[in-house]
Parts: structure tokens; C-alpha cells; sequence
């Protein structure tokens, strides 16, 4: 009895070429992405997903490379699919980070900051625990299932071997920006109204009392109800932000 080992090459060239697109997408994810995770462990969930997703993409994985330079031009091609779904989902979940700076800006606590272990950088404290909150109802709310299925589906839109459309990832990069900005102001606009409407209102008792420091003493009162308001509030954005996060990864995967 012989044993054939014909099919390794072409089944470690399958494997290869997943993980070249599932490792730099897998990086970019909110959560499991980030900075703070240990390395190793990033790089064993890509392994798994790739695994994973293996039997039911193998289907699409063109024949193997007759040379090197084929085999380094198809797993680059991977790798840049993968780097841009990756960097489109990694912009979806900073629209909850320009709400939170706008909230701050309105709240007077924009000079307040803190270490944002979900960016690796300092942020005001309304964007740094909204940025966490929202990765934990993400996955909370398993709408990191969405991102997975959207992986799957990435081997229906750009299969490996086919044409890279740069088009294709430049608009839909132009959409996803152009949604984060408009997410941030929405779920900010309570904010906005309310500073507009309080600084209204201290302008008009400043020249009715100049005797009066009204900013001075005003700024505690700005700072109490911004934080009210966005203790009132929090719920319903929160809600309004992760139907909007579950929608545009749906369209993503159009």
C-alpha cells in the first residue's frame, strides 16, 4: 500500500495564500487588533481563521505557481486585499472616537486625557471609554460574526487570481470616512445643541451682569451637565452606533 504526497504542495500553497489574506485583515480588527494584544496571540486566531475557512474557500485558490515569482505575486496581492477590508473595518469603529471628542469639546473635559488602550495613544476620557465600550458590545453583541462572514465573503467579491480593482477599496475607503465623520456628529448633536444653547445663554448674562465672572463660574455647571447628559444619553447612542456598525459591514460584503 503507497501513500500519494502530490496534494501537499498545492494544499500548503492554499493554506499559504488564505493566511497572506486573513493574517493582515485579522491585525486590523477592533478588539483582537489591537496593541495590546500579545502578538502571538494575534497571530494564532489568524491561523485558526485561516484553518477554518480553508474547506470552504479552497474552492476559489488558483493552481500552484509554476515559479517563485508568481507564488510572491499572488500572496502580495492577498496581503493587500486582506491590509484594505482590514483598514475599512478598522475605520468603522473609529466613527464612535469623533463623537466622543466632540462630546468632550461640548462638556469642557477636552483637556482631561487618557492612555487609550485600544489606539495605543492619549485621548480625551468620553472618547477612550467609548471606544472601549463599543469593542466590547461588538463583541457582546457577536457582530464580530458579521466581520468573519465578511472574510468569507471577500473570496466571492475579489477572488484570488482575479484582477485587483484599487477602485473598488479607494471608494468604499471614501464612503466609510465620509460615515464616520457623519456617525460622530450624529451621535454628538445633543452635545452641540446644548453648548450652543449654555454658551448662548452666558453670553447674553455676561453683558446683562459684566460685573460677574460668568464663564468662571459657569464652567463647573457645563462640565456637571455635559456629564449628565451623556449619562442620560449613553444607551441610546450606544444602540444607534451598533446598528450603524452591523449596517455598513453588511454593505460591506455587497
Amino acid at each position: 500500500m503507497t501513500f500519494s504526497l502530490e496534494y501537499l504542495p498545492a494544499t500548503a500553497f492554499a493554506v499559504f495564500l488564505i493566511f497572506s489574506r486573513i493574517g493582515p485583515l485579522v491585525m486590523m480588527l477592533p478588539g483582537i487588533g489591537e496593541a495590546s494584544v500579545p502578538m502571538r496571540s494575534r497571530l494564532a486566531f489568524a491561523v485558526m481563521l485561516t484553518l477554518v475557512l480553508y474547506p470552504v474557500v479552497v474552492g476559489k485558490i488558483p493552481p500552484l505557481p509554476s515559479s517563485l515569482t508568481g507564488l510572491i505575486g499572488a500572496s502580495m496581492k492577498e496581503m493587500v486585499i486582506g491590509f484594505s477590508f482590514g483598514a475599512i473595518i478598522k475605520i468603522l469603529s473609529t466613527g464612535i472616537q469623533v463623537a466622543g471628542n466632540v462630546i468632550a469639546f461640548q462638556a469642557g473635559l477636552s483637556f482631561a486625557m487618557t492612555a487609550d488602550p485600544t489606539t495605543g495613544r492619549s485621548d480625551s476620557v468620553f472618547s477612550s471609554f467609548l471606544m472601549m465600550l463599543s469593542t466590547v458590545m461588538i463583541f457582546a453583541m457577536d457582530l464580530h460574526h458579521l466581520i468573519i462572514a465578511a472574510m468569507y465573503d471577500s473570496y466571492m467579491m475579489f477572488p484570488p487570481g482575479a484582477p485587483f480593482e484599487i477602485a473598488v477599496f479607494s471608494d468604499a475607503a471614501l464612503l466609510t470616512v465620509a460615515s464616520i465623520f457623519k456617525i460622530g456628529v450624529q451621535l454628538s448633536t445633543p452635545f452641540i445643541v446644548f453648548g450652543l444653547v449654555f454658551f448662548l445663554g452666558l453670553g447674553i448674562l455676561s453683558r446683562l451682569i459684566p460685573q460677574i465672572q460668568v464663564f468662571f463660574i459657569a464652567m463647573p455647571a457645563n462640565i456637571y451637565i455635559g456629564t449628565l447628559l451623556f449619562v442620560l444619553l449613553l444607551s441610546a447612542m450606544m444602540n444607534w452606533y451598533l446598528s450603524y456598525y452591523e449596517a455598513s459591514i453588511v454593505n460591506l460584503m455587497r
